[in-house]
């Protein structure tokens, strides 16, 4: 997998045919820079060349060049002066792979021109976002920099960790390295390929050099990193998108050359080292990776006691998930056991994981068997209910196991109620062995007398207080009951009123357990899915966007 994908983001080395010219796919900067080398690297030659690759076949008809990774396609565009020339791809494959000749030239002095070769890239799934064009062109300027620094570091290194494998590059003609900037779920997928761990991290470094091979070219590898997360780190460090990813750019390419922070203590704190060395030399802001995880490491327990604030202030910040593109317009969730927990809480991750999606352009609606003001009340907590969350009474969302159904404006478009005299009997039989019965009206819960389980209704649920109406037939002249909801231990649930009710319904109401302790009478029928169909139909959102 290694092999295609370093192959393939290489691309931007080979030619490319005419008639691909508006084929576009990916986008991507390529620069050179050389290096005058006697014993050790000593000068930087300007020299640039600028190679941009696009993506996606816009006109139809067959690809020039098909990457093997995860299908993406990529094309080369060649500037030539002030003429744009697109040739013929070659395709590269994992099991074909073979390295290019290197034309033995008559030196015209004793000093060797060591090449730097830099590919800079920016993955498909990316938006044409101004702020990444810009890094990707000084990225142009400043990985050789780095490169050069670094390579220059090696030479006569006391480090006792690093892998020393690298060490004098003056043997090599070139050395070759390739930066790719994408999104979280690209390089999720990258680190559950090669590493088998399923999530996002901010940069992969993939080591192409083979010792044994005594190849001319120094051939270091890829860097990958999440412009996604680059930018949440920012955000949390106080400095620029830019910064951020510089120093990404550094940690992954000291990988490169051998550190391994996470092999022992030592070689952590060699590693920082190297980082602060570098960055300062370099005159760059913010400081090393390392550092900065331990810093956040340390600082943790103190943002989690401000979660509220912290989670407000992530999604009015906003801008640091720009660069994803969302797969789905909307997100339809369930509350009980979804987004509130055993104890009806809801968790810091949960809410990140909402204002996440609410940052993305992502459309939070709800379809619950709660009420509305429920859901409100709970959600409020993580500063997720109102106009900008997840949730408020004046947007769409399906409610009471899909009995009433909200659509524009938070405007009641569907409401079905319970059988009147199967409600009317449940009552009686409330009455009769002292069962708490809970009569849901809307946004409205009312009872027949009062009782500890129907305040806890309330106290942890988050449902409306329930009011206590003085007789059956003054709760049924009231309001309309679209469902009633019995509370008891949950072994008098299953030997008596469940048995009871199932067998009493018949087909006038559907009997439905979500809690041990609880049993809802609903009409038959019932649903959240036949609510979020009938909330899809007049919104005029297709199901493929949700």
């Amino acid at each position: 997998m290694l092999p295609r994908f370093t192959h393939i983001l290489r691309a931007v080395h080979t030619p490319h045919s005419p008639s691909a010219m508006a084929r576009v796919i990916a986008r991507t900067i390529g620069v050179s820079r050389g290096l005058t080398q006697t014993n050790s690297v000593s000068s930087l030659l300007f020299s640039s060349e600028l190679t941009l690759i696009h993506s996606t076949n816009r006109l139809g008809g067959p690809l020039l060049s098909k990457s093997a990774l995860f299908g993406r396609n990529f094309l080369t565009l060649c500037r030539k002066e002030d003429e744009r020339v697109l040739r013929s791809p070659v395709r590269v494959f994992a099991e074909q792979r073979g390295y290019r000749k290197v034309r033995r030239r008559t030196p015209k002095s004793k000093e060797k021109e060591l090449e730097l070769n830099v590919t800079i890239c920016i993955e498909e799934e990316l938006p044409d976002d101004p702020e990444i064009l810009n890094i990707a062109e000084m990225l142009r300027l400043n990985v050789p920099m780095a490169m050069k620094l670094a390579i220059e570091g090696l030479k006569d290194s006391e480090y006792k960790t690093r892998d020393a494998t690298i060490s004098d590059v003056g043997g090599f003609e070139s050395v070759e390295l390739s930066v790719v900037l994408c999104n979280d779920e690209f390089i999720r997928k990258l680190n559950k390929e090669w590493r088998d761990e399923d999530h996002a991290t901010d940069v992969l470094s993939m080591s192409e050099h083979i010792p044994e091979l005594k190849l001319p070219i120094l051939m270091l590898g890829d860097l990958v990193i999440s412009v996604e997360t680059a930018a949440r780190q920012a955000e949390e460090r106080g400095h620029s998108l830019l910064d951020e990813i510089r120093i990404l750019m550094i940690h992954g390419l000291l990988h490169l050359l051998g550190f391994d922070h996470e092999i022992s203590e030592e070689a952590e704190a060699e590693m920082e080292k190297e980082e602060e060395l570098l960055l300062k030399s370099l005159g760059w802001k913010g400081k090393g990776l390392i550092q900065s995880a331990c810093e956040a490491e340390t600082a943790g327990n103190s943002h989690m006691e401000h979660s509220d604030d912290k989670v407000s202030k992530d999604r009015k910040k906003g801008g640091s998930l720009r660069f994803y593109k969302p797969k789905f317009k909307y997100i339809f969730c369930d509350v009980d056991g979804t987004l509130l927990n055993s104890k009806s809480e809801i968790t810091l991750t949960t809410a990140q994981a909402l204002n996440e999606a609410l940052s993305r352009g992502v459309k939070v609606m709800i379809a619950t068997g709660k009420t509305r003001p429920a859901v409100i009340s709970a959600l409020k907590t993580v500063d997720l209910a109102g106009k900008d969350g997840a949730v408020s009474e004046f947007s769409p969302g399906v409610f009471l196991q899909g009995l009433l159904v909200y659509g524009r404006q938070g405007r009641e478009i569907f409401k079905r109620n319970l059988d009147q005299n199967v409600c009317r009997e449940a009552c009686y039989f409330s009455l009769e062995h002292k069962i708490p019965l809970v009569a849901f009206s809307k946004d409205r819960c009312l009872t027949l007398f009062h009782h500890p389980l129907v305040d806890s209704l309330h106290s942890v649920y988050h449902e409306p207080k329930a009011e206590i109406m003085p007789s059956v037939e003054h709760l049924l002249a009231y309001a309309e009951v679209q469902k009633v909801l019995f509370m008891d231990t949950a072994e008098g649930v299953a030997s008596t009123i469940r048995p009871y009710w199932s067998e009493t319904t018949g087909d006038r109401a559907n009997v439905v357990q979500a809690q041990p302790d609880m049993l809802e009478i609903v009409p038959p029928g019932t649903s959240k899915g036949g609510g979020v169909r009938m909330l899809l139909d007049h919104l005029g959102i297709d199901a493929k966007e949700v």
